[in-house]
Protein backbone atom coordinates (compact mmCIF):
# COMPACT_ATOMS: atom_id res chain seq x y z
CA UNK A 1 0.00 0.00 0.00
CA UNK A 2 1.54 3.55 -0.84
CA UNK A 3 1.55 6.24 1.74
CA UNK A 4 0.87 8.79 -1.36
CA UNK A 5 -2.88 9.49 -1.71
CA UNK A 6 -3.04 12.83 -3.86
CA UNK A 7 -2.01 13.45 -7.46
CA UNK A 8 -1.59 16.76 -8.85
CA UNK A 9 0.98 18.08 -12.13
CA UNK A 10 3.67 20.44 -12.00
CA UNK A 11 4.74 21.73 -15.35
CA UNK A 12 2.77 19.16 -16.92
CA UNK A 13 4.74 16.29 -14.59
CA UNK A 14 2.69 14.32 -12.18
CA UNK A 15 3.45 14.26 -8.93
CA UNK A 16 2.49 12.61 -5.49
CA UNK A 17 1.86 13.63 -2.63
CA UNK A 18 0.71 12.53 1.18
CA UNK A 19 -2.40 13.85 2.67
CA UNK A 20 -1.55 17.27 4.52
CA UNK A 21 1.39 17.66 2.75
CA UNK A 22 2.24 21.08 1.40
CA UNK A 23 2.92 21.73 -2.53
CA UNK A 24 6.54 22.29 -1.65
CA UNK A 25 7.45 19.54 0.41
CA UNK A 26 5.70 16.97 -2.30
CA UNK A 27 7.74 18.72 -5.13
CA UNK A 28 10.67 18.59 -3.04
CA UNK A 29 10.21 14.40 -2.53
CA UNK A 30 9.92 14.36 -6.23
CA UNK A 31 13.37 16.01 -6.20
CA UNK A 32 11.78 19.29 -7.97
CA UNK A 33 14.22 22.02 -6.68
CA UNK A 34 13.97 24.93 -9.23
CA UNK A 35 10.25 26.37 -8.31
CA UNK A 36 10.30 29.76 -9.92
CA UNK A 37 12.77 31.96 -12.24
CA UNK A 38 13.56 35.67 -11.50
CA UNK A 39 12.02 38.09 -13.41
CA UNK A 40 15.79 39.71 -14.35
CA UNK A 41 18.52 36.92 -14.81
CA UNK A 42 15.82 34.33 -15.36
CA UNK A 43 17.91 32.47 -12.00
CA UNK A 44 16.15 29.26 -10.05
CA UNK A 45 14.97 29.75 -7.26
CA UNK A 46 13.46 26.88 -4.90
CA UNK A 47 12.57 26.21 -1.01
CA UNK A 48 14.32 28.59 1.20
CA UNK A 49 12.45 29.10 4.47
CA UNK A 50 9.75 26.85 4.14
CA UNK A 51 7.88 28.11 6.51
CA UNK A 52 6.59 31.35 4.37
CA UNK A 53 8.77 34.13 5.27
CA UNK A 54 10.44 34.36 2.02
CA UNK A 55 8.65 34.50 -1.30
CA UNK A 56 11.50 32.33 -2.84
CA UNK A 57 8.88 29.65 -3.59
CA UNK A 58 6.10 31.26 -5.44
CA UNK A 59 4.33 29.11 -7.94
CA UNK A 60 1.25 29.30 -9.95
CA UNK A 61 -1.31 27.13 -8.59
CA UNK A 62 -4.41 26.58 -11.11
CA UNK A 63 -3.81 30.20 -12.73
CA UNK A 64 -3.48 32.45 -9.61
CA UNK A 65 0.15 33.17 -9.40
CA UNK A 66 2.59 34.58 -6.32
CA UNK A 67 1.14 31.49 -4.72
CA UNK A 68 3.42 29.94 -2.01
CA UNK A 69 4.66 26.75 -2.25
CA UNK A 70 5.26 26.00 1.36
CA UNK A 71 1.82 27.61 2.30
CA UNK A 72 -0.70 25.80 0.25
CA UNK A 73 -1.34 21.99 0.93
CA UNK A 74 -1.49 19.36 -1.82
CA UNK A 75 -4.84 18.92 -3.37
CA UNK A 76 -5.92 16.12 -6.13
CA UNK A 77 -5.94 17.62 -9.35
CA UNK A 78 -3.94 21.03 -8.98
CA UNK A 79 -2.38 22.58 -11.93
CA UNK A 80 0.99 23.59 -10.25
CA UNK A 81 3.63 25.67 -12.51
CA UNK A 82 6.88 27.26 -12.35
CA UNK A 83 6.73 31.04 -11.93
CA UNK A 84 8.64 32.65 -14.05
CA UNK A 85 9.47 36.81 -12.65
CA UNK A 86 5.68 38.16 -11.31
CA UNK A 87 4.03 35.99 -13.91
CA UNK A 88 3.13 32.42 -14.65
Amino acid sequence: MSQFNIEFTFDGESINAITGQSVAAALLAANQRALRKTRFNNNDRGVFCGIGVCFDCLVVIDGITNQRACLIEAKPGMKVQTQVGSDA
